[in-house]
């Protein structure tokens, strides 16, 4: 029984990461997927989808709404984590330098059911970009085939808000950086 159940979730994460026959994003709307399990992904200016509008509570600000069309015109490090996540809290001083740096950084929170908890975790560590508070994932179902399991992960996307790069690991702020100043100069 445990071999049928172990088989079947790797089967669905495989299926989570799969689309097509050759794993090329078509249309227009940003649908991910991993060609040749690459866990660093660029895609060049004319490749690149349009990320859908993420919005959802604010984490920090109960009743407050966040959403990536508040940064409209910017480019967006878009960073899950969650405070229940090892590598997350290693990464967090990370995404908090490309702040100081000039990059505009938004979280989202996933899978921490205690608010307090994940808010606790951004003052002790004294984060200052926002976060989208996402407990049960439902924000993160609008990124068409996403990998929902691979926390922290990192989705980078260029003024227009079309996804230029894909990190699906810890990332450290010279990871992210020249991908960033790449974007700045796309003007």
């Amino acid at each position: 029984m445990k071999r049928l159940v172990a088989g079947l979730v790797a089967a669905l994460a495989l299926a989570g990461c799969s689309a097509g026959k050759d794993a090329v994003v078509q249309g227009s709307s940003f649908s991910f997927v991993s060609p040749g399990g690459r866990i660093d992904i660029t895609y060049d200016v004319a490749d690149r989808q349009t990320a859908p509008v993420l919005a959802g509570d604010d984490l920090m600000n109960e009743g407050k709404q966040l959403s990536l069309a508040d940064y409209a015109g910017q480019a967006v490090v878009l960073n899950l984590w969650g405070q229940w996540c090892g590598p997350c809290r290693t990464e967090a001083p990370e995404m908090e330098s490309l702040v100081k740096q000039g990059v505009q950084v938004v979280g989202i929170d996933v899978r921490d059911p205690a608010r307090e908890v994940a808010q606790d975790f951004v003052r002790d560590r004294g984060l200052t970009y926002p976060s989208i508070y996402d407990p049960d994932g439902r924000v993160l179902l609008k990124l068409s085939g996403y990998p929902r399991n691979i926390i922290p992960s990192t989705i980078v996307l260029d003024k227009q808000h079309r996804v230029a790069a894909v990190f699906l690991r810890p990332v450290l702020a010279q990871d992210v950086l020249p991908v960033t100043r790449r974007l700045a100069a796309e003007g």
